[in-house]
């Protein structure tokens, strides 16, 4: 299947690009169209991260070609790229926390006035750059003040000031890598009306996802890659998810949510009455032995707020975190590790990683104890048990001595998973446990999941994909500006009852 219209924007020919050891990709083509959005699929490590930054500049081919609005495209650098049309959104943002929107929007290109006299040399002209700000903002609907400093914005408000930044470039060609990762339902419908304007002006998208529900909703055109080699490419309308899912993973998957029947005991943890004032007040809700408890609502309802004063991360000002029948007394994440209770961040890169050590470092991180003999780290021990949860959790490295920053996020969302997994659990919260991993990866996380519910461990599962949290969950308990404001079933739960309780409904 190809794409047959010939008024390309883009064209990448069998681009190739190896790094030491390793093919990245392999004859790879990718053509997209002036006007629309081109959705970008594959696995983790399937290469489409390196196909943009080559695109973009950050890296340079090793053979094929690639032209650009009809001309032979080889930006030395992002600023290159950006200087000739192409922008990049990174899902990994970077913006400099201490400067305000303006200031980050202009980065670089300020505008400036020249003094007189001794002040003949030019300066920043802050007037006209907040007033470009304001407009830009307005224009695209977003209610935020251009002297705000961005330390001060959310992880969703950061990503639609850097797509304001973008457009306000004049972009032939915008690449979004994962721009719905961390922003919520109404920010999602505020970026796709963006994208709508944006086609209508000509200006081409490069889109990736592995929202199966996202892509089909947004996308003009597909192209999917598997293992750093090009598969196939052709209109949305020619695919549906489940013959899209088997080109990106070679594979037919008979379930992206496996949930697995598992017998529900006694109760294990108890949230009675729990309160941070400003943050969220009077939670209460149980987890039993083999139940999956998914915690659902929009961005800020305080779900991750909860789930870090379980884990001891911060600490209570009304209320109690009781463990089998005890009342615990926090004092910091030690004490939950300690009993039991192991919590696997949303930010599995800043929180629960050490991405320049080892795999076999990372799985051993959590419970060095462990391994120590007379003083020491006993290597052999601490090897044999991490290539038991490579093993078992099928983590897809062929050395231990692997630097972990170098895996998918498919298998470094499993190395946080197997480092609490070589202590002895109760409880294991899960922070939105497949974030920015692809679908085959997904399967696979919850595929574990399932699986340790069915031996018998306690989860708590905060998710803000309602699918997901539909289809793993045995109860969803569901917040909305730091209160719960209901508690559904499996077998009542549907997407519209948990997105009335999520906005505040009855």
């Amino acid at each position: 299947m190809a794409l047959e219209q010939e008024n390309y924007v883009l064209e990448m020919r069998e681009v190739t690009k190896s790094f030491p050891g390793v093919l990245a990709l392999d004859k790879v083509s990718l053509k997209v169209r002036p006007g629309t959005t081109h959705v970008l699929v594959g696995e983790n490590g399937a290469g489409k991260s390196t196909l943009m930054k080559i695109l973009s500049g950050e890296h340079q081919v090793d053979s094929g070609e690639i032209r650009f609005r009809s001309a032979p495209f080889a930006p030395r650098g992002p600023k290159a790229a950006l200087e000739m049309g192409v922008a990049m959104i990174h899902q990994e943002l970077s913006p400099v926390l201490d400067m305000s929107i303006a200031e980050n929007i202009f980065l670089g290109r300020e505008p400036s006035l020249t003094g007189a006299g001794p002040l003949a040399q030019p300066f920043v002209d802050f007037g006209r750059m907040e007033r470009d700000t304001r407009a830009l903002l307005d224009r695209l609907g977003l209610k935020y003040d251009p002297r705000q400093k961005m330390g001060e914005l959310s992880v969703a408000g950061m990503q639609l000031i850097e797509i304001s930044k973008a457009i306000s470039r004049g972009a032939s060609l915008i690449i979004m890598d994962e721009p719905t990762s961390a922003i919520s339902d109404t920010e999602v419908n505020m970026l796709f009306a963006q994208i709508r304007d944006l086609k209508a002006g000509g200006v081409a998208i490069i889109y990736i996802s592995h929202k199966m529900d996202e892509i089909f909703q947004i996308a003009d055109d597909i192209t999917i890659i598997r293992d750093g080699r090009y598969v196939d490419s052709g209109p949305a309308s020619a695919y549906d998810e489940s013959k899209l899912i088997a080109q990106m993973v070679g594979r037919t998957i008979s379930s992206i949510f496996p949930k697995a029947e598992a017998q529900i005991g006694e109760t294990v943890l108890e949230v009675r009455n729990a309160t941070r004032h400003g943050v969220f007040r009077n939670i209460n809700f149980a987890v039993r032995r083999g139940e999956i408890v998914g915690l659902a609502g929009l961005i800020g309802a305080g779900r991750t707020e909860v789930a870090r004063a379980i884990f001891g991360l911060d600490a209570l000002d009304e209320g109690q975190i009781v463990l089998k029948g005890e009342a615990l007394k926090m004092k910091g994440s030690a004490s939950a590790i300690k009993r039991g209770i192991a919590m696997v961040s949303e930010d599995r890169k800043g929180e629960g990683l050490v991405l320049c050590r080892s795999v076999q470092e990372n799985i051993s991180l959590a419970n060095l104890g462990k391994f120590v003999k007379r003083g020491l780290i006993d290597a052999t021990r601490e090897r044999t048990a991490a290539r038991e949860m490579r093993e078992m959790l099928k983590i897809k490295t062929a050395d231990l001595a692997t630097m972990t920053g170098t895996l998918s996020g498919g298998n470094q969302q499993k190395i946080v998973i197997a480092k609490w997994l070589l202590g002895d659990l109760n409880v294991l919260i899960l922070d939105e446990p497949t974030r920015g991993i692809d679908v085959g990866s997904k399967s696979e996380i919850h595929r574990l999941m399932s699986k340790f519910a069915q031996e018998g461990l306690a989860i708590i599962m905060i998710s803000s994909e309602l699918p997901e949290i539909l289809g793993m969950s045995d109860r969803v308990i569901v917040m909305h500006e730091g209160a719960v404001t209901g508690e559904l079933d499996r077998s009542e739960a549907t997407q519209e009852r948990i997105m009335k309780l999520a906005t505040g409904g009855q």
